[in-house]
């Protein structure tokens, strides 16, 4: 009779015959239950022997070939980085429309899992779950891809195919992930217990390398590539897809080799039919002649056997702790949008480098990958030579109260930023700048509606004007009476305005006499932190310029004023231009960050046509590093909680309860995105308060959360197997329970 061996937590061997119904005899193949040992291995040797054979070499290679496809996965799953920033200007959404929809994006891939593990756990397996996920995965990206083409329809066609691309990347996305992981922890066996925690120490390394590497390139694809003269959000989305096939391939080479245990069914479903009977059983028997069970899960023993319930009830224990646990991923998932729109109003150059908002978010994955191993072999071990008893629950609380801090920080530097911009104005006002292209100086004079002087300043010929003024109106609208004199002659105007809103105008020569037009900057603030201009030509053709994109801008002749165009912060020394008769370059200088700009274009010196400029909005002046200690301390306080809590939870769960608790701890992180989503959509507070908001909220939570720590008393796993052990008869079918005490075969 040939066996198999297998040993066991608690120094209990099984033995399986070939009649056991989980043996199976592939002279070429391993054991189902033990695929990294095959027949040849069977000898008189004993157990402790066999522990001391090499490893066969399709482990190291399953190891190699998941760890490389992990690290694409990981590259692949991060094109959200720019996500935020393609919803406020590719889509022109609100910015609390484009955090809610980002967030609700999110929540969705935090869902999304527990279909990933019932599919694989009840139906396909983890192998084939991944494959056919990626595949939706894909095809997700395509579709978004397609729907961020400027040439590709229109507003509602794009709208429609992100929302569609979207939600089939959440599908594809959360259901991958409860899958990789665990797929690359069952290649080892229980003897091979340290090799495995190796792995996904370097597993959790590859997700911070991915997520690296790609908060940082996807950006510079976005805003370095231009398609159809704007940001290529297609290929910022296009290249994850491209990745998730490559990262198929590399996967699917090993398919051979893996090992692939099959479904068992879904724990999941066990467990909530177990609760739901027995709260529906103990309604059912509430009478007082029924005496009273020791625990609310026991009035499910009718049904469910011994083990089960006790798993459950020290699963439920755990999610107890898990109720305020979403507030604190309401803190961090906001560096993805809330943060992101913080850095589009700040300057990223850094004098050694110049970095793009999105690349902000980069920071987080660097400062996890030292600050892991800071924890680990400095901070902690430091504490524990105080004295002090640095449990998990008090890790993950000191996490919560860093996330405060750190949005306290960000707080500070939003009010910083409001310090510094340009005022905004307010009900029934109006800014007002006045731009003198005449040759000589002109004296403005606003008129009110009795004739009295409402504004009156002496504007030289292209004087920079070194701010708005600020006029009020007695109505949303009014027409403004204009008195410009030049030289000897008085000139009468009207233009009408509205308020909230800002306006330039524009006197410029009519023969030996001057006129006027009132223009309005319908873009009083630059977005994305980019640059913003327009230009004013004052040739006597039609002037077409390229500003390095696919399209030209045109500016009608005589004085004609163009449309606003944003690009990149930069220096722009030679810009083509070209009109019917001759093509030349403009040298319009560096471009900054947040920066508005008006260029007029002239040709009065006999050079050739040349470019004046005006700054009217000034340049961000922040610089975007005072962001940097915001994140490490949020980051800080998601090493201390989110490693942390994932160790503390599974130390606390039965093994048989694991993926539950995977599940549960994902569906954490969902519902603190939709905290976000209902602040976002439903909250009239200025963004400052906001931040205050929520670090008030996460520290009353950890008020709560400390004290339901104090009172939890930890449980040893020991005692629950031990004590279902007692439940369970000496033999059960062909399985025989031997003590280990070297026993030879």
């Amino acid at each position: 009779m040939m066996l198999c061996t297998h040993r066991l937590k608690g120094g209990v061997l099984h033995l399986y015959t070939k009649h056991s119904p989980i043996y199976s005899h592939n002279s070429k193949g391993p054991c189902f239950y033990c695929p990294a040992i095959t027949p040849h291995h069977f000898t008189d040797r004993s157990v402790e022997g066999q522990d001391q054979l090499q490893r066969p070499y399709q482990m190291f290679f399953c190891s190699i070939n998941h760890f490389n496809a992990s690290i694409l996965f990981c590259l692949s799953f991060f094109a959200s980085a720019v996500l935020t920033l393609y919803f406020l200007y590719f889509l022109h959404w609100s910015e609390d429309t484009s955090t809610s929809v980002y967030h609700a994006f999110s929540s969705l891939c935090y869902f999304t899992p527990i279909l990933g593990a019932a599919i694989a756990d009840s139906w396909l397996g983890k192998f084939k779950t991944i494959i056919y996920l990626s595949l939706v995965y894909v095809l997700g990206h395509v579709i978004k891809s397609m729907g961020a083409l400027p040439i590709l329809g229109g507003q509602m066609l794009h709208t429609v195919l992100s929302m569609v691309g979207l939600s089939l990347i959440a599908l594809g996305t959360g259901g991958i992930k409860p899958c990789v992981a665990a797929f690359g922890g069952d290649q080892f066996e229980e003897k091979h217990a340290e090799e495995r925690t190796r792995y996904f120490s370097v597993f959790y390394l590859s997700i911070n390398a991915g997520s690296l590497i790609s908060t940082f390139v996807t950006p510079m694809l976005r805003g370095d590539v231009q398609c159809f003269g704007k940001d290529c959000y297609a290929l910022a989305f296009g290249v994850p897809g491209l990745l998730m096939v490559i990262a198929l391939v590399v996967f699917a080479m090993g398919s051979k080799i893996y090992r692939k245990p099959p479904p068992e069914g879904n724990i999941v479903t066990q467990v909530v039919r177990c609760i739901w009977f027995a709260i529906s059983n103990r309604l059912k028997n509430r009478s007082a002649d029924i005496p009273k069970r020791e625990h609310w899960l026991d009035w499910a023993a009718e049904k469910y056997p011994r083990q089960l319930i006790m798993d459950v009830k020290a699963l439920t224990r755990v999610l107890f702790l898990y109720i305020p646990l979403p507030m604190f991923w309401a803190l961090l998932d906001q560096q993805g949008s809330r943060w992101t729109l913080q850095a589009t109003r700040m300057n990223g150059n850094l004098g050694f480098f110049v970095l793009q908002p999105d690349q902000m978010q980069v920071l987080n994955p660097f400062l996890v990958l030292i600050f892991i191993p800071l924890f680990d072999l400095v901070i902690y071990p430091l504490v524990s030579k105080c004295g002090i008893n640095f449990t998990s629950l008090r890790k993950m609380a000191v996490g919560m109260i860093l996330a405060c801090l750190a949005f306290a920080v960000a707080a500070t530097v939003e009010i910083k930023i409001n310090e510094m911009a340009p005022p905004q104005p307010d009900s029934q006002e109006i800014f007002l700048q006045v731009l003198n292209l005449a040759d000589n100086e002109v004296k403005v004079t606003v008129l009110g509606d009795e004739n009295n002087s409402l504004l009156a300043e002496s504007v030289k010929s292209f004087q920079k004007m070194p701010h708005y003024s600020k006029l009020h109106l007695k109505t949303k609208s009014q027409n403004f009476h204009f008195q410009l004199k030049y030289h000897n002659l008085s000139v009468y105007t009207e233009h009408s305005v509205e308020e909230k809103k800002w306006y330039t105008l524009i006197i410029r020569e009519d023969g030996k006499s001057i006129s006027s037009m009132m223009v309005k900057d319908e873009e009083n603030k630059t977005t994305n932190g980019m640059t913003a201009m327009r230009f004013v030509n004052t040739l006597h053709e039609e002037l077409n310029i390229s500003l390095g994109t696919d399209t030209s801008l045109g500016v009608e002749e005589d004085y004609g004023v163009s449309a606003y165009r944003t690009v990149q912060r930069g220096e722009y020394s030679a810009v083509p231009c070209r009109t019917k008769n001759e093509d030349f370059s403009l040298n319009l200088g560096l471009l900054d960050f947040g920066a508005a700009y008006l260029f007029v274009i002239t040709n009065s010196t006999g050079q050739g046509p040349q470019a004046w400029k005006m700054e009217y909005i000034p340049a961000n002046k922040m610089s975007i590093a005072w962001q940097l200690p915001q994140y490490a301390l949020v980051t800080a306080g998601e090493v201390m909680f989110s490693v942390t809590g994932l160790e503390f939870s599974y130390s606390q769960a039965p093994s048989s309860m694991k993926s539950v608790l995977q599940a549960a701890w994902l569906l954490t992180v969902a519902v603190g995105n939709i905290i976000v989503l209902i602040v976002a959509q439903f909250s009239s507070l200025v963004q400052w308060a906001e931040f205050i908001l929520f670090s008030c909220l996460l520290l009353v939570v950890c008020l709560i959360f400390s004290i339901m720590g104090y009172y939890y008393v930890p449980i040893k796993l020991e005692d629950i197997q031990g004590s279902a052990d007692k439940q369970i008869p000496q033999i059960q079918g062909n399985m025989i329970n031997l003590e280990t005490k070297k026993t030879k075969l």
